[in-house]
């Protein structure tokens, strides 16, 4: 059995400290765009971890395809569902997150020890001749050869998958709906509407004078929407009453 070396061993304690810091990302953040991100550093430090290995092909591989496709595929999917950190406070169905810890931990030793049997005793047979010409060159005729039906139908699969998310994603308005800037301006400045800024939520005003004070929920002014520079005076009947805006 060969020595590892020092730089071996650096490079393992790196990325493998990088790789967990991803995975418990990926599990502990409340936004799905952020957990796809972290699982996205787990898997550049896999690609890593092949390379370092002396397996160049998977290693890019796993970052070309995995990282830089599937993944940038599911952040996709997230942004055209819409997600945010409240569905996740939603329980559909009940009992599913002890359910989901249950069969977490039993496939992760189902894992570990299919590993720990492939890594002991079991010894590996036909790697030398089918890696005889280089690992990339044996992969390569594999894939084109014995699998390559079933390796053009996942390509296939794929690109059916993207081109149906640019589809359903794709919202293409019709020619009378389109409206443009003087349609626009002339709708803003019609008789009846206001063409001046809005209150901002959570606001409750009934001027828009900028020495009125906001409204709070309880019906009580809060001075502190007032800027300290404008004077305190009192407020006529005519500045009081409504000006014509529209919620």
């Amino acid at each position: 059995m060969n020595a590892v070396s020092t730089g071996e061993q650096v490079a393992f304690w790196i990325l493998g400290s990088l790789a967990v810091i991803g995975a418990l990302g990926m599990v502990l953040a409340r936004n799905a765009v952020h957990s796809a991100l972290w699982l996205v550093v787990t898997m550049l430090n896999l690609g890593f971890f092949y390379v370092i290995n002396s397996a160049p092909f998977l290693g890019f591989v796993q970052i070309i395809v995995y990282t830089g496709a599937i993944m940038m595929l599911f952040l996709f999917v997230l942004m055209l569902v819409g997600r945010d950190a409240s569905d996740s406070l939603i329980e559909t169905l009940r009992g599913q997150r002890i359910a989901a810890i249950v069969l977490g931990v039993g496939f992760a030793a189902l894992i570990g020890t299919g590993l720990a049997r492939a890594l002991g005793s079991t010894f590996t047979v036909g790697l030398d001749k089918a890696n005889a010409n280089g690992n990339v060159e044996g992969l390569a005729s594999l894939l084109f050869t014995k699998y390559v039906f079933a390796f053009e139908v996942t390509s296939a699969l794929l690109i059916t998958a993207a081109v149906g998310a640019m589809i359903l994603a794709h919202v293409e308005k019709a020619k009378e709906d389109k409206r443009d800037q003087v349609t626009r301006m002339k709708e803003r400045f019609r008789p009846g509407n206001y063409p001046g800024p809005k209150p901002g939520p959570g606001i409750y005003a009934n001027t828009m004078s900028v020495a009125a004070p906001a409204r709070l929920p309880d019906g009580n002014g809060a001075e502190r929407s007032i800027s300290p520079i404008l004077p305190v005076r009192e407020l006529t009947q005519a500045e009081v009453a409504p000006k014509g805006t529209e919620k």
